[in-house]
């Protein structure tokens, strides 16, 4: 069960959404090998507009995902990339329907 998650929201510089794209895409293998990333989303919400959604089955687990290889990624691109600063939502689930 999960029962937290995070909403980010990434905005792309100009002629950068391509390089955010394939930086969301690169995260994938990475977060496979978080045991405590239940579900994790790099999703597309416009043209320049990017965000990843992903669920834990507690805080643990979700700050564990906050200290790990794809939020010091994150950080580390977010200049180079990103138009402001990655907008880190910290979100309470109340119900979900997952795989299993």
């Amino acid at each position: 069960m999960v029962k937290v998650a995070l909403f980010v929201r990434l905005e792309a510089k100009p002629g950068k959404e391509q390089d955010v794209e394939d930086f969301l895409l690169s995260g994938l293998p990475i977060v496979q090998e978080e045991p405590a990333t239940t579900a994790w989303f790099a999703i597309r919400l416009g043209p320049s507009t990017f965000g990843i959604f992903d669920a834990f089955p507690n805080e643990a687990g979700r700050q564990a995902h906050l200290s790990g290889r794809v939020a010091a990624a994150l950080m580390a691109k977010a200049g180079e990339l990103l138009s402001a600063p990655p907008s880190i939502e910290k979100v309470d689930i109340l119900a979900a329907k997952l795989p299993g």
